[in-house]
């Protein structure tokens, strides 16, 4: 016989639930054309300070609905491409718009569902801000990263006055986000986590918004 949920455990799971997952849930469908123009421009910007060899094997962090991944397939083998998100709805997105050589995989960030030392490449986009533990999330990245590998990580960067504004607002606001980063903060967190040749670099995107993109490579032993 199979046992119905109550009311209150309904309630009680939505609680339990990590906050990410029920904003970006509901904004999937959505997320692609609202974000058009800040997605085209993060993207470029961030390529262009992560050049691609042939033959290495890419993980984006937090690959949400696809859309770097995608850009990528144009010009890298999409065997070699491998995104992971928490958000069952993104990921829905993702599988549709990317071929089925590119690897998918629900997850979090701190605990990464692959073996360690299988990618050349880890880039995260837009997605730091959210994670509740850094360290932890550094960590894996560190570990499934092969020697000599390549981390990138493209960020909304509190150097900026709009972006510090943004952190104080969405703080109050918004359960999913956690906080923005100096650019020297966030250089300090990957040397911590055991990355070399660390090193940032500002930019926006318009007139308003600030991003950076953030640099670390694993040791070659």
């Amino acid at each position: 016989m199979t046992r119905r949920t109550t009311c209150r455990e309904k309630s009680n799971e939505m609680k339990s639930k990590p906050p990410v997952l029920e904003s970006y849930g509901r904004l999937a469908a959505d997320y692609d054309r609202r974000w058009s123009g800040y997605l085209r421009r993060t993207i470029q910007e961030t390529l262009t300070r992560m050049p691609l060899h042939g033959g290495e094997r890419v993980l984006e962090v937090g690959c949400g609905t696809g859309a770097l991944l995608a850009v990528l397939a144009e010009r890298h083998p999409p065997p070699l491409l491998s995104g992971i998100d928490p958000v069952p709805q993104m990921l829905a997105r993702a599988r549709d718009r990317l071929r089925e050589e590119v690897t998918l995989k629900e997850g979090w960030a701190e605990q990464l569902p692959f073996d360690d030392e299988q990618f050349d490449v880890v880039v995260s986009l837009s997605m730091f801000h959210y994670i509740r533990d850094p360290d932890a999330a550094l960590a894996e990245m560190f570990r499934v990263l092969r020697p000599g590998g390549r981390l990138v990580i493209s960020d909304w960067c509190h150097d900026y006055l709009s972006c510090r504004l943004c952190d104080w607002y969405l703080k109050w606001s918004d359960p999913a986000h956690f906080k923005t980063y100096r650019s020297a903060e966030c250089e300090n967190l990957l040397r911590e986590a055991g990355f070399q040749s660390v090193a940032s670099e500002r930019y926006k995107i318009n007139w308003l918004w600030g991003m950076m993109t953030a640099t670390g490579k694993k040791p070659s032993w």
